[in-house]
């Protein structure tokens, strides 16, 4: 229960980042600080995946780390 709940404030913040980086580019004109922004929302949803996405085996990463925490 609490690994979703992660997941998801990590989703949110993904959310939270790429807006930001809209509202400071429109703003601003600025380029860089709302592209580190952009990539930096780019590797939290890539972790997202990586949790997430079942591998060959049907299995996700996740499931692992749930099951460790239950023994």
């Amino acid at each position: 229960m609490n690994t979703d709940i992660v997941l998801s404030i990590v989703m949110l913040a993904a959310l939270a980042l790429l807006a930001g980086a809209f509202v400071l580019w429109r703003r601003t004109g600025e380029v860089r600080n709302p592209a580190l922004m952009v990539v930096l929302a780019l590797v939290a949803l890539a972790n997202v995946l990586i949790w997430t996405v079942p591998g060959e085996d049907g299995t996700r990463p996740l499931d692992g780390l749930e099951e460790a925490g239950k023994g």
